[in-house]
């Protein structure tokens, strides 16, 4: 069964319109929104959660058309950009605030706010005034809130825009872990690449109010077509053995990568064009990773130069414009695209 099912949805302001939109999002999933500022993303959610009534369309939630019901009937949770908390009201109350609306007894909204505060890491935090809360507090405070009703359908707007990079990098772990744990369909919205790669099971790319592409991760964000930047020497795989802290991860074509990670199961891993070193042939080294193939595709850009380079998967390269002329490199000389462990990025 479908999770969200929207169809056909049109809308329009005085300067922006939503045109047609058709979105379908399975039940359980991890979706992932992924477009620039201004391109109709918080529309679109608002839209569902039934902030207001498109002209056109339906929107389905797991088989039962909500189009015209009110918000609070939807069964919809909200957690929008700028969390709006209860500022007259503690960390626990805040959480307990949409069990309260609908007339659960005190003990019981005790009992449901302790499990998911617990979940999103902040049973600590449960006395707190709102007030004193770091913008990382307060977003795992509105998940939490999001969570107790027990919906069938979050949605993140922008969660993470206002962490910095070390609290967003736990809060993506914490996600993640959260959405393996209630395995509740989630639409998480955002602009960063990096965060659509590190958690989504399925990615769609809106701008202009149109939904250009849905796909997964790993196909739309090396797609270089859309109206979006691609991402080079992105993979999905899975992690099939583990030494410690070094993981062999397959990504496919009979091409097993060696990454410093402790993720397990299914992965995204990413390698920058940067961190791989081109030669003529493989060289012994500390570098465990040495993909062969065969130079597709030359570009000069200037001080440097891009080579794609096809074997079982096409890997992207930049090396300098000197070590191009010292190997002698064209299409179609044989090279081996080499990288440290510590140069694999697991998302």
């Amino acid at each position: 069964m479908d999770g969200l099912v929207v169809e056909n949805l049109s809308h329009s302001w005085k300067n922006f319109s939503l045109k047609d939109v058709q979105l379908s999002v399975g039940k359980g999933e991890y979706f992932v929104l992924l477009g620039p500022t201004g391109s109709g993303k918080t529309l679109l959610l608002e839209a569902i959660v039934g902030a207001y009534q498109p002209r056109n369309g339906r929107i389905i939630v797991e088989g039962e058309d909500v189009t015209n019901l009110p918000p609070e009937r939807r069964k919809i949770s909200y957690a929008p950009q700028n969390c709006l908390l209860f500022k007259n009201m503690k960390v626990r109350e805040n959480v307990e605030y949409g069990l309260y609306a609908k007339g659960i007894p005190s003990d019981e909204r005790r009992k449901t706010a302790e499990q998911v505060m617990q979940l999103v890491g902040i049973p600590h935090l449960a006395q707190r005034g709102t007030k004193t809360l770091s913008g990382g507090e307060q977003q795992r405070v509105s998940l939490a809130r999001a969570l107790a009703v027990q919906p069938k359908l979050i949605l993140l707007d922008e969660p993470l825009s206002a962490v910095d990079s070390e609290t967003k990098r736990t809060i993506l772990e914490e996600l993640r872990h959260i959405h393996e744990q209630t395995d509740v369909t989630m639409i998480h919205v955002t602009h960063d690449l990096w965060e659509a790669a590190s958690l989504a099971g399925s990615i769609g790319v809106i701008n202009a109010g149109k939904i250009l592409q849905v796909g997964e991760p790993d196909v739309v964000l090396r797609d270089p077509t859309r109206n979006y930047p691609s991402v080079e020497n992105i993979f999905k795989g899975i992690v099939v053995r583990r030494t410690s802290d070094l993981a062999e991860i397959d990504i496919g074509d009979n091409i097993v990568v060696d990454a410093i990670t402790d993720r397990s199961g299914e992965v995204m891993l990413q390698i920058r064009p940067e961190d791989l070193i081109v030669s003529s042939t493989s060289v012994p080294s500390s570098a465990r990773n040495d993909f062969p193939g065969t130079i597709t595709e030359i570009t000069d850009l200037g001080a440097t130069v891009r080579l794609r380079i096809a074997g079982g998967k096409t890997f992207t390269a930049v090396i300098t414009r000197q070590s191009f002329f010292e190997m002698q490199l064209n299409i179609g000389t044989p090279v081996h695209a080499i990288c440290k462990t510590t140069s694999v990025h697991v998302l």
